[in-house]
């Protein structure tokens, strides 16, 4: 039976070899740290904040079960609040996850980036060290401040979660009965896989998801 084709083409990229070099290991970052950081004074409305995770999969019980088949999904959200009122409102939000496995036959680590019906490879190495760079790499979501002055912030918030083989059975299944639409036009492929695995998502990590969060300083647009 062929695989759906978002799916295949995610696995694709899981399996795809690096392009570029990687940042330098991250073996000597003992702590695990969500970042954000705003751009320059004069591109805050034009560019949006760069977020980077580090050694977020450092964690010896989450390694553990990355080495016993159970694939990482790291699911990000940024939002723009203003601060311009008696209480802060929520003006945009962007979502995306980074998913990571483990092939024990082969012995090498992947990664990729799925941002709405768009999957992007991070690579694959047989470094751990290698790949949690390739996680860590800084991305810029797709979110831009409103038109107008006024004074925001940034919050980014990370889950870190693992989903059992059963897990990707299911998101499997799912997908085959679930894809066509989305393959349509009518609502987007990865926004509908992305729902898939927060239904099915199997929490491993001492009974929750390993969260984080990280927020910008108080700014004024223009």
């Amino acid at each position: 039976m062929l695989r759906p084709p978002l799916l295949t083409f995610i696995l694709l990229l899981l399996a795809a070899p690096f392009v570029a070099p990687l940042a330098a290991p991250l073996a000597a970052q003992r702590d695990a740290r969500l970042m954000v950081a705003l751009p320059a004074e004069v591109e805050l409305t034009r560019r949006a904040p760069a977020v980077s995770a580090q050694n977020v999969l450092g964690d010896r019980r989450l390694e553990e079960l990355l080495h016993s088949g159970f694939p990482a999904r790291l699911h990000f959200k940024v939002e723009l609040w203003s601060a311009d009122g008696v209480f802060d409102a929520l003006k945009s939000e962007a979502e995306w996850d980074v998913i990571v496995r483990y092939n024990p036959l082969e012995r090498r680590y992947s990664a990729a980036r799925i941002v709405e019906e768009h999957a992007v490879s991070l690579g694959s190495s047989t470094s751990f060290d290698s790949v949690q760079a390739a996680v860590a790499r800084p991305y810029r979501p797709s979110i831009r401040l409103p038109s107008g002055s006024g004074r925001f912030y940034y919050i980014v918030m990370l889950d870190v979660e693992m989903l059992s083989v059963n897990d990707i059975d299911e998101v499997e299944r799912w997908l085959r009965g679930e894809l066509s639409p989305a393959v349509r036009g009518e609502r987007s492929a990865g926004t509908a896989l992305s729902r898939g695995a927060k239904t099915l998502v199997t929490r491993l990590l001492g009974g929750r998801s390993q969260h984080y969060e990280a927020r910008t300083r108080v700014f004024r647009g223009k």
